[in-house]
């Protein structure tokens, strides 16, 4: 069922193969228009330098979010600072949907992305995405948890409860939201979705936490990082949810530019990245654990994410 859930979405996302011949290289899980010569799982700059895309305008989006508008505030001082680093304009592009944030990356509308743990993977295959960057504290810690919440009220206390009950997700390509409960509730529970339990789709985290709050949804597996920032704006009142299941520590969202963006251009994001100033800046005020970026490596820090991946049978097409 996962691998279905998983080819719809990126059937849905209407990206268009170049029809032009492709080069012969190691792909991997690369879409056939990319290639991976150096074996780290993500594409490679092109050899071609006219397939570089050197931009006036740099476009930036977020991980999709209930509410873009408040994001698009949270990071008004980092994308004025990324433009001062890069000398060019740069745009916060608010995205409604996962599929559609791979779809701009991968038609070449979106340079820069911050896509969520579980999506990163397919960004990667599908959309050339080349993570470099993730949010972490002062001292270098990272991560989230995803967490099974029900109703304050609710008779459900373990996830043993879930069998018989209908379990709302956020999206097949979330890690918190779909792949790692489905891969948990299966290994510990024995639960198939499907068979002992109906799974619905919410399509963000926010929905999902707010459905439970308002009793729309019976239980939500959701990422506590969300949970925690709502809770802090006041956005949820966490007297009405329970937290029934916690798991290990995931990577947090990634950062990343597209495959072909002119390593000129990209290296300056990365400068912008990492001298960001976070004391004081919006961006501390509403992800108040972490106080800088770090660098990371997509085929060493995902590949627990991979690995929920393969446990749940799902395969990285992009078409």
């Amino acid at each position: 069922m996962n691998r279905i859930l998983v080819v719809s979405v990126m059937m849905g996302l209407g990206m268009a193969v170049s029809v032009q011949a492709q080069e012969e290289c190691p792909r991997g899980t690369l879409d056939k228009q990319y290639c991976d010569r150096n074996g780290d799982l993500v594409a490679d700059l092109p050899l071609d330098e006219s397939k570089w895309v050197d931009p006036k305008t740099i476009i930036f989006s977020y991980t999709p979010v209930e509410d873009p508008a408040v994001y698009a505030k949270v990071w008004d001082g980092f994308i004025r600072h990324m433009a001062e680093v890069t000398g060019r304009k740069v745009v916060f592009f608010p995205v409604q949907s996962y599929a559609a944030q791979y779809e701009a990356m991968r038609s070449g509308r979106l340079h820069i992305a911050g896509v969520n743990t579980g999506g990163n993977p397919v960004a990667v295959s599908c959309a050339g995405l080349v993570p470099f960057a993730m949010m972490a504290s002062k001292d270098g810690s990272f991560g989230y948890e995803m967490e099974i919440i029900v109703p304050a009220a609710s008779d459900i206390q373990s996830p043993a409860d879930i069998k018989g009950r209908t379990m709302a997700f956020t999206s097949p390509t979330s890690n918190s939201g779909f792949k790692a409960p489905s891969a948990l509730l299966k290994s510990e529970f024995g639960l198939v979705a499907e068979r002992d339990f109906k799974p619905t789709f919410s399509g963000k985290h926010d929905n999902s936490i707010l459905g439970v709050a308002n009793k729309d949804y019976e239980v939500a597996a959701i990422a506590n990082s969300v949970l925690n920032r709502m809770i802090t704006r006041n956005a949820v009142d966490p007297s009405k949810i329970r937290s029934i299941y916690k798991s290990a520590t995931f990577p947090t969202t990634g950062y990343g530019h597209a495959h072909n963006l002119h390593p000129m251009v990209a290296a300056k994001i990365k400068q912008a990245f990492f001298t960001f100033p976070w004391d004081g800046s919006d961006l501390q005020k509403e992800f108040k654990k972490e106080g800088k970026f770090i660098s990371i490596h997509h085929k060493s820090d995902w590949d627990v994410i991979r690995k929920i991946d393969a446990a749940n049978g799902v395969t990285y097409d992009c078409k």
